[in-house]
Order: structure tokens, then C-alpha cells, then sequence
């Protein structure tokens, strides 16, 4: 198949167009700067594109001579408001919107698209808000065959996750850890692309969500304290109180590129594991981290 891979630049695009690529499929990664996707050029079915995938024009261009689109385009920290911030709805309601929209107008019919575990209206985060309204944004456009994915926490090679957490053990005496019995399901980033790339050509997916999630259930300190561990650089681990942990979250907020926002805090109030079903569809099993991880913690992330 041709693909249009939206946001394929990031860490989940590497792993996903690698799989693709080995799958005989040609998939197509719009960017506005070349060399962010640099990485992906020596796959020899990707071509990278400088682009503009916020002009509705510019989409419907790309989308010529494709035969699917997966849009991975996500973001962490997108402000605060009411329902959410700003950056959260220009990445996660209205690319979203633009992209089945363009689709519609030039009869491209299948999408692929990465949500978040325990999206909901309801959710107490502007994060989790924002990824259920961009889910309903594509619903409202007919015509379209769409899957929806959810994981959890992503790890593998390139993470921002646990080589994060191994880092900072590199460099502090102790971690002062927020939330730290917030409850994840980590899925291997391997999985996560097999799963999507089994399920571009399965009719019976269309219309359906899929939970992307891994065998075991941990806390956030067991996580950090596994990369501890797994890098050589294990630390003593503090948990804070809500509001010092709040505190630091609004302090991280002016801090560019930092791993911690209010708005991450409020995501961690809800437990981000499995609603009950397979952890994985199509009876794909789960990797463990214990078996995936220690394999680039140990190079240093």
C-alpha cells in the first residue's frame, strides 16, 4: 500500500515506518523540517516531504495516490483551558478534523489513528479530554474506514519514558517522584506498530478502538526504579505530596522541554491500564519490558 504517515517523525513514526517499510509497503512522512526525519531516509520504501499538514490543501495534495492515512501526532504539554489548552486542540481536535475531512473530500477511505488509554470527555486532564474529542471529530465525518488505537505508556529504544527516569538517576542523588503510585501498563513500542501495521488491511477493525497495553501492571516508582536498576544507576526514590508535587508541575511548566506539567499530574489521577480485555488484538501477545528494556537502558537509552 502507499501511506501517508502524519507525525510519522517522532518516536512511534521511526518504529511504525521501519515495520512498514520491512512489510513492502511505501509510506510517505510529511514534516516541516526535513532533518527531524532524517533518521527515516535510510528505510528504503519512506520518502520524507516538507510540508505543511495544518493547510487543508496542502493534506489533500499529499493524500494523491495514497491508499491510507495514520496519524500519530501527539503532544504532551498543549497548555491548560477549558475543555483544554490550545496546543491540545490544534494537535489533537482540529489536525485531526482537517485530516478525515480531506480524506472525505478526496475519497481516501482508510485511517489508522493513535488515541490515548482512558480518553474520555470526562477525563480530568485537557490531554485526555482533547484525544477523546479528536476521536469523536473524525466519527462525525462519513464515509471513512477508521481503527483507533489506545495504548498506555509506550517504551522501547528511543523513549522519552524510561531513558528519561535512567537519566535522571545518572545525574541525581535521589528522585523526587510525583504521583509515584500511579498505576501504567507499559506496551513495547514493537507492538504497538505490529499491531497497527496487522491491521491496515483487516475490514473487520473498521469502526473499531483497540487497547494497546502490556502483560504487567506497575506503579510509577516500581517503573523508575526498574530503570534505575536497568541502567546501573538505581537511587533512592522520594514520593511527594500532591501539593509539593503540584508545585513542581507548575514550576516545570516555564521550564522548556520538561518532563512534568499540572496537566500531566491530573492525566495520573486515572489509572492508565487495560479496561479488562486482550492486552494486544488479533492475538498478538504482549513483549515485557523486562525482556525489551534492558537492551537499550543499558546502552544509554
Amino acid at each position: 500500500m502507499n501511506i501517508l504517515m502524519i507525525g510519522g517523525s517522532g518516536f512511534i513514526g521511526r518504529h511504525l515506518a521501519q515495520t512498514l517499510a520491512e512489510r513492502g509497503h511505501s509510506v510517505t512522512v510529511p514534516t516541516r523540517r526535513r532533518e527531524r526525519a532524517r533518521h527515516l531516509l535510510v528505510l528504503p520504501t519512506v520518502s520524507v516531504v516538507e510540508d505543511d499538514v495544518h493547510d487543508p490543501r496542502r493534506l489533500q495534495k499529499l493524500m494523491a495516490d495514497q491508499q491510507a492515512v495514520i496519524n500519530l501526532v501527539g503532544i504532551l504539554r498543549g497548555g491548560n483551558g477549558t475543555p483544554y489548552g490550545a496546543g491540545f486542540s490544534r494537535a489533537h481536535v482540529e489536525l485531526p478534523r482537517k485530516i478525515a475531512l480531506a480524506m472525505q473530500t478526496t475519497g481516501l477511505r482508510r485511517l489508522l489513528h493513535i488515541s490515548a488509554l482512558r480518553a474520555a470527555a470526562t477525563a480530568p486532564s485537557g490531554y485526555l479530554r482533547s484525544k477523546a474529542a479528536g476521536e469523536a471529530a473524525i466519527a462525525a465525518v462519513r464515509g471513512l474506514d477508521v481503527t483507533v488505537f489506545r495504548p498506555s505508556v509506550i517504551f522501547g529504544a528511543g523513549d522519552a519514558f524510561l531513558t528519561l527516569f535512567a537519566r535522571l538517576q545518572r545525574c541525581l542523588p535521589i528522585v523526587p517522584l510525583a504521583c509515584a503510585e500511579a498505576q501504567f501498563q507499559p506496551v513495547w513500542v514493537g507492538d504497538v506498530a505490529a499491531s497497527m501495521a496487522d491491521s491496515l488491511q483487516r475490514d473487520e477493525t473498521f469502526g473499531k478502538s483497540y487497547e494497546l497495553c502490556g502483560p504487567e501492571v506497575y506503579t510509577l516508582r516500581q517503573l523508575v526504579a526498574q530503570a534505575g536498576v536497568l541502567s546501573g544507576h538505581r537511587r533512592p526514590i522520594v514520593g511527594l505530596p500532591h501539593a509539593v508535587a503540584y508545585l513542581q508541575a507548575w514550576a516545570m511548566e516555564f521550564v522548556p522541554g520538561a518532563p512534568l506539567s499540572r496537566d500531566n499530574l491530573r492525566s495520573m489521577q486515572l489509572a492508565n491500564i487495560s479496561s479488562g480485555g486482550p492486552a494486544l488484538p488479533f492475538g498478538r501477545q504482549p513483549m515485557a519490558l523486562e525482556t525489551v528494556a534492558p537492551g537499550y537502558l543499558k546502552r544509554g537509552g
